[in-house]
């Protein structure tokens, strides 16, 4: 059996103690991320409360217990993430593939709104967007969905281009196959697994852009904890309690690491795969 390359298996460490923060302390007795005890606030680390309970993660400056926000929060985190790669899948996989395949004014129609969405900085979009629509969950995961449909949009498109010159295509035409029977049947499913790819990697920036956007005010609203909004509540006491703004910037460095470089090695290693199976 091959050994794990260092940098994959720091990256699933990683990747266990997120799953282990969101998946395993709720299940914990003492869970509980809302119940405010402000004789119990601003605890460190290890420290038990006036009536015996241990905070292992701490207190906020309500008396909250930070390890139950922290695991609310990444729970939050990963369905906004899930939520907003999905959607931006579909959209951008669809209209990739539709102007790769038809060309024409199509093509340039779609390639042109997403140059023009390009051309605007991605985090002042989504400000202002935000700010006119106003805040949520569900809002903020699809707003973050469908500002995020180009990289997908254009890999697909690039594919498509490829594909639509390919002989089992050509010869689903000259039988009479409709264009989109040709992309649902052919196309797709050729494209789908680098747009896995493509998703494992939109999945980080998706969380950081979360974050920024909960850390400005504009994403998640409390009493719903984000790590970027316990970031930005943490900045207060930063001199006296530093670990209510350091321990949600961990946790998220921990999700967004190891999803990036777990994509990065899988990556690699399919690459060398296929230039093994090309070698003469």
């Amino acid at each position: 059996m091959r050994a794990l390359r260092p940098s994959l298996a720091f990256a699933l460490l990683l990747l266990l103690g997120i799953a282990v923060l969101v998946a395993i302390v709720p299940l914990l007795p003492g869970y509980d991320p809302y119940t405010q005890n402000l004789g119990a606030s601003l605890l460190a680390p290890g420290d038990r409360s006036l009536d015996g309970r241990l905070y292992l993660l701490g207190t906020d400056t309500l008396g909250r217990d930070m390890l139950s926000r922290l695991s609310l929060a990444g729970r939050v985190s990963l369905f906004i993430g899930f939520f907003a790669v999905s959607v931006s899948l579909v959209v951008g996989v669809g209209l990739g593939l539709i102007a790769g395949f038809f060309r024409g004014w199509v093509e340039s129609v779609i390639m042109g709104i997403a140059d023009l969405q390009l051309s605007i900085p991605r985090v002042l979009l989504l400000i202002a967007v935000a700010a006119i629509l106003g805040t949520g969950v569900f809002k903020l995961a699809l707003l973050l969905g469908i500002t995020s449909w180009v990289a997908y949009g254009r890999v697909a498109r690039a594919m498509a281009l490829s594909l639509r010159e390919r002989e089992f295509v050509l010869s689903a035409i000259t039988q009479g196959a409709t264009p989109f029977w040709n992309i649902r049947k052919h196309l797709l499913p050729n494209v789908l697994p680098q747009m896995l790819i493509v998703g494992s990697y939109e999945l980080g920036q998706i969380i950081v852009l979360e974050s920024a956007l909960s850390y400005l005010g504009l994403g998640v609203q409390p009493p719903l904890p984000s790590w970027g909004l316990m970031v930005s509540e943490g900045q207060t006491y930063l001199e006296l309690d530093p670990w209510l703004s350091v321990l949600p910037s961990i946790a998220l460095f921990m999700l967004v690491a190891g999803v990036q470089i777990t994509s990065q090695s899988f990556t690699a290693e399919n690459d060398m795969s296929a230039e093994v199976v090309k070698a003469p």
